[in-house]
């Protein structure tokens, strides 16, 4: 099966590095207008300049920043096709006990990986409804599953809304053509952030989790860019609602 996506406008946001960079890569080979979108200016330009696609830099916590964006390119564009919302994280925390954890550290969270996916959805349902047709992929992860390895409370509750909030969209597009599913990824190095949790781990630490996969190896952006493009192609059109877990198998 060659997934294409000729002609097709897909918007990719947390794409300055990482899941989100490669991700675009992907479509970008596969045949897409790629736009790409995050708040890291820096990155930001890089992976425009390094992949020859425009850039536009956001803070998609923002509602009105969130809208504009998805009214700026559908101005220049005429249509979005596909959204992959790949952009949230940790927001640079790490793991800290119940009693210690303030609440702009929550909201930061919540605000990136949750607040982020819900207003761009609803900028770009109206369009992908009059098309009818679209997609939207939502990255959530193994902690919107599970609790998660970072022991943040707030990253593991936000992606188990990701979560929520994808299936509830899949019901209320569904009827529209429009999907809406996520991929929930398993332990990938790809940025600062989880590279630096990766080495916090220790070499026994990192022994006992790359055991505890089936395949016996960590992640790579590449996998999860794989996943994604499937579940935004002609292929993937009776697929709705749905988590897929890319993970490489969990022991």
């Amino acid at each position: 099966m060659q997934l294409r996506f000729d002609d097709r406008v897909v918007l990719v946001t947390g794409a300055a590095q990482g899941i989100g960079r490669a991700i675009a890569i992907g479509f970008g080979e596969a045949g897409a207008r790629v736009h790409l979108v995050d708040r890291d200016a820096e990155g930001l330009a890089s992976a425009s300049a390094a992949l020859g696609m425009p850039a536009h830099e956001v803070d998609l916590a923002d509602r009105a920043q969130a809208i504009t964006l998805i009214e700026t390119v559908l101005a220049t564009e005429g249509r979005i096709d596909v959204l992959a919302n790949a952009a949230g994280g940790v927001c640079g925390q790490e793991g800290r006990p119940l009693d210690a954890v303030t609440e702009p550290q929550w909201r930061a969270i919540f605000g990136a990986n949750v607040d982020a996916a819900f207003w761009l959805a609803q900028g770009v349902a109206p369009a992908m409804r009059a098309a009818g047709r679209g997609r939207i992929v939502n990255v959530a992860s193994g902690a919107g599953l599970r609790p998660s390895l970072t022991g943040i409370q707030a990253y593991t509750a936000a992606k188990h809304a990701v979560v929520g909030l994808t299936r509830q969209l899949a019901l209320e597009l569904g009827p529209h053509g429009v999907t809406v599913n996520a991929v929930a990824p398993g332990f990938v190095p790809s940025n600062p952030t989880s590279i630096r949790q990766w080495e916090r781990y220790g070499e026994e630490g990192q022994r006992r989790l790359v055991e505890s996969i089936y395949t016996r190896r960590l992640g790579r952006a590449e996998d999860i860019a794989a996943a994604v493009l499937f579940l935004a192609s002609d292929a993937a059109g009776w697929i709705s609602g749905q988590v897929l877990s890319v993970d490489g198998g969990r022991a």
